[in-house]
Parts: C-alpha cells; sequence; structure tokens
C-alpha cells in the first residue's frame, strides 16, 4: 500500500496531462499516469527524468468502460487507495452541423462526456472512502458556445452540467468536485485535431467566409495569448491541493473575463455578440 496519497490523472501522453503529472509527482503524489496509446509516452518518461520524479504509466481508453474499470482495480490493487482523479483526456473537433455526420458528433460525446463519466464513476466508490478529489479539465468551451465547435462545446457544456449537478451528491459523501476551464493551451490544438486548414475552408461550401474567419481569429489567438501546460497544472494543483477548492476554477484572468461574459449573460446578447463577429471578421 502507498503511504503516499493517490492520483490518476487520464490524457497523459501531451500537453495539460503530462505537465499535470509531472507537477502531481513533484508535489508528493504517487501519480497514475494513464494514456490511451502506450507508443506515445516517450514525452512522458522523458519529462519525469528530467524533473527527478517517478510516474506509475498505464495505457487506458477512457471509452472502453470495461478497460477504465480493470485500470481503477488495478490501481486499488497496488497501491491500497485513491485520492484523486483528474479528468484529463479528450480530443479536439472542428465543423459545423450541416457539414458533417450526426455520428461524428456522438464520437465527440464519447470521448469528451462519456469517457469522464466511465473514469468517474469506477473512481467514485475508491474517493468516497478517502474522502478524495474529483477533477475534470474542461474549457471556456464548456460555459461560452463557440461557432464551428458545436459538438465540442456540447461535449465540454454536458460535462459541466453533469459535474455542477453532481457537486451537492458527492459532497454529502465526502467527495469534492472541481471543474478546471482553460482557455487557449499551447498544446499543438491545430496538430491534434489532425485537419488541413486550408483544405476544411475549401470544403466548407457556404460556410467557407465564416470558417476562414473563424480560424484567422482562433490561429491568431493560440499563437499570441496562449497559455502553456504547465501554467494551466498549475490551476490542476490548486484543485488537488486547496483546503476548500472551488467548484469552477479558470486558468487564466482572460478565462475569467470570458467566462464571466457569459455567467452574466441573462438574454445571451453579449455571446452571441461577440461569437458573431468572430465568423464576420469583425
Amino acid at each position: 500500500m502507498s503511504s503516499s496519497k493517490v492520483v490518476l490523472i487520464t490524457g497523459t501522453s501531451s500537453g495539460i496531462g503530462l505537465a499535470a503529472a509531472i507537477a502531481a509527482a513533484r508535489a508528493g503524489w504517487r501519480t497514475v499516469a494513464t494514456l490511451r496509446d502506450p507508443n506515445r509516452a516517450d514525452a512522458l518518461r522523458k519529462a519525469a527524468a528530467e524533473a527527478g520524479v517517478e510516474l506509475d504509466i498505464r495505457r487506458l481508453d477512457v471509452v472502453d468502460e470495461a478497460a477504465v474499470n480493470a485500470v481503477v482495480d488495478a490501481v486499488i490493487a497496488d497501491h491500497g487507495r485513491l485520492d484523486a482523479v483528474v479528468n484529463n483526456a479528450g480530443a479536439g473537433h472542428l465543423g459545423t452541423l450541416e457539414n458533417e455526420t450526426v455520428a461524428d458528433v456522438r464520437e465527440v460525446m464519447e470521448v469528451n462526456f462519456f469517457g469522464v463519466l466511465n473514469v468517474s464513476k469506477a473512481a467514485l466508490p475508491h474517493l468516497r472512502a478517502t474522502g478524495g478529489r474529483l477533477i475534470t479539465v474542461t474549457s471556456v468551451g464548456g460555459v461560452v458556445g463557440q461557432p464551428f465547435n458545436e459538438a465540442y462545446c456540447a461535449a465540454k457544456f454536458a460535462v459541466e452540467g453533469y459535474m455542477e449537478s453532481l457537486a451537492p451528491a458527492a459532497a454529502s459523501v465526502g467527495v469534492s468536485v472541481s471543474v478546471v476551464e482553460p482557455g487557449a493551451v499551447a498544446t499543438e490544438f491545430v496538430n491534434n485535431i489532425g485537419l488541413d486548414l486550408e483544405a476544411e475552408v475549401a470544403a466548407a461550401g457556404p460556410y467557407a467566409p465564416a470558417l476562414g474567419a473563424y480560424l484567422n481569429r482562433t490561429v491568431s489567438q493560440f499563437l499570441n495569448g496562449a497559455q502553456t501546460p504547465a501554467e494551466v497544472a498549475e490551476t490542476v494543483m490548486e484543485a488537488l491541493t486547496a483546503d476548500r477548492p472551488a467548484f469552477r476554477l479558470q486558468t487564466s484572468d482572460w478565462a475569467r473575463t470570458f467566462t464571466g461574459l457569459k455567467l452574466a449573460d441573462l438574454d445571451g446578447s453579449a455571446v452571441l455578440g461577440m461569437t458573431n463577429g468572430w465568423v464576420t471578421g469583425s
């Protein structure tokens, strides 16, 4: 049995998940770092070696419910406890309804929403036993709907709504629930989505002008204003270690301003006034 607190983090092959795994291990947590493809673990191992920390690296595909249950059971067998989960695994997506299939949308929901539920459900009995924490990395896209991100935002909205609803029930059995809301993060955004952006615009039909304007705005934002994964990991660590972590934690002043616009926007006009400008270039 581990004498240290144990945290399981999903999606640690790169970006926020990798940075959070290193930060947690540095802080003394026994860190179970999971990733879907073990062949992509080299960057994680290199970062751990450079930081002088040890990670328990395991394969985990969050959409495979049986595999999730098996991994959580194995963590308990090997470490004797589970004190926290950081749901970070997810996938970006770019598209709009008329130009994609409903099956495409379901796939986004499977990874970004149902994958979170699979891990959370398997972990909750063990988090109850330790008075633990359930933390989910969502996005400002879980608060503010964004054009050409309908499926992604829908999944993140679903996670936020689910966790906000779950939080009181979980608290009644001793489990703290939080969501972490990053804005733009320098995590190879375009490469992770796996799209040829020029080809996407060319194939967008009547949506091409709007998509082109949106992409110009978004690429500029990522180039000029993106946080580093390590900066976001600091907020994850706040959720992991604070005496009384907030339910909703933004990772920057920009993210706080952006989400605050929505949370004070009773009729929707402020958000739509902003996002309409993204697709018209105004």
